[in-house]
């Protein structure tokens, strides 16, 4: 058998007996290994290559069916069940699944790995794709971001910042012990806002991950950060980016400094456990929950919109960078954005700033049409 069959097919499927027990469930089970390997070559995730082997098995189990029996109207079925149940799933989910069955239907039907063949010759029967362009979700910047989803306002952000200050300022006062972690939060919450980072980058900091900025000594070893566990793309795990400290947000290298340099983080008693940035009362760490936790407490004590989520310290930041005239494609650099178009998702500029450029662009106008040699 192993002489006929081509690809990988041989590899997967050691008993040259197929045909005799239980063969389309086997076939199937030797496919979804053959992928995983496929997918572990490319530098996937084993995370990320369990989820989507998962996924497969469970649209098999759902269709009766096997990959050589899968049409079109299956996946339809499959996905728009999904998007109709009392939980029905966001468009970002759902396009994840469409992905995955496409992704798992092009390694099928590759001839390199032999699949078709094999199939043809004991099923009577040949995979084929089934994802298309007509029936997957379209990724559009409608939506990718839902609409309540915005950054904050500068005048939102005072707000929220100021009552975070005020609080660690009434709890120091009275003697509560509280004051301490309220004060790790806020320099938290101010840090992820000033250099534009997600919930996760900012929950990992290491107090090593910051350094100095050559070209501009006033920041101190703060004038950089290297953010070490950013969003991979495809299931590739972790990268890496630099953010540069700018001047809009130099304020944030006082907080560093004082939660840094005074002591305040070693007053933590898990603090000498390991050297994250952000020390819990009971862990060597704080955990993503306990920060969503406290934000949605400051967040709604200030009576702002619940859908003001600490990523959206990430919009604001793009956002406000926009809006000081930065070029769009050192904002998309800072952020980590591998396209624009999903810099120009979290940008929402403000009213007051279109009205701006508006009048500028007329005023420009006006001068030019005064003076064409100007």
């Amino acid at each position: 058998m192993s002489g006929s069959v081509p690809g990988f097919v041989p590899r997967m499927l050691v008993d040259p007996d197929i045909g005799l027990f239980r063969a389309d469930e086997r076939v199937f089970t030797a496919m979804l290994d053959g992928w995983r390997a496929q997918m572990l070559a490319r530098g996937l995730t084993t995370e990320t290559i369990k989820q989507r082997c998962q996924l497969l098995e469970r649209f098999q189990k759902f269709t009766g069916e096997f990959p050589w029996q899968w049409g079109p109207a299956d996946i339809e079925d499959f996905l728009a069940e999904l998007r109709s149940g009392e939980k029905p799933i966001s468009l970002k989910t759902l396009r994840s699944y469409s992905n995955a069955v496409a992704m798992f239907c092009a390694y099928v039907t590759h001839p390199g790995y032999g699949w078709g063949e094999f199939c043809e010759r004991t099923f009577g029967d040949i995979p084929s794709q089934i994802c298309f362009e007509w029936n997957m979700p379209r990724h559009t910047t409608d939506d990718a971001v839902p609409a309540k989803k915005r950054s904050f306002t500068k005048a939102e952000l005072q707000r929220l910042f100021d009552y975070l200050d005020d609080l660690v300022d009434r709890e120091y006062a009275a003697g509560s012990k509280r004051w301490l972690p309220l004060f790790r939060d806020s320099v938290a919450f101010k840090v992820c806002y000033a250099y534009g980072l997600r919930r996760r980058e900012m929950t990992m900091l290491e107090l090593e991950d910051f350094g100095p900025n050559p070209h501009v000594s006033d920041y101190g070893r703060f004038g950089a950060l290297q953010v070490r566990f950013a969003k991979g793309t495809a299931g590739s795990g972790p990268r890496r980016r630099t953010v540069l400290t700018v001047p809009e947000f130099d304020w944030v290298v006082d907080q560093l400094r004082a939660w840094t340099s005074n002591g305040m983080r070693e007053r933590f008693p898990t603090a000498d456990r390991s050297s994250a940035l952000w020390p819990s009362e009971r862990g060597a760490r704080m955990s993503l929950g306990s920060f969503g936790d406290a934000f949605a407490a400051a967040r709604d004590a200030v009576g702002l919109p619940k859908e003001l989520g600490l990523h959206c310290l990430r919009h604001s930041y793009v956002t406000h960078l926009v809006e000081a005239g930065y070029d769009p494609a050192f904002v998309q650099t800072q952020v980590g954005h591998s396209y624009a178009s999903t810099t120009g998702l979290y940008t929402s500029v403000s009213s007051d700033f279109k009205q701006k450029t508006v009048q500028q662009m007329i005023a420009r106008r006006i001068t030019n049409l005064e003076d064409p040699d100007a």
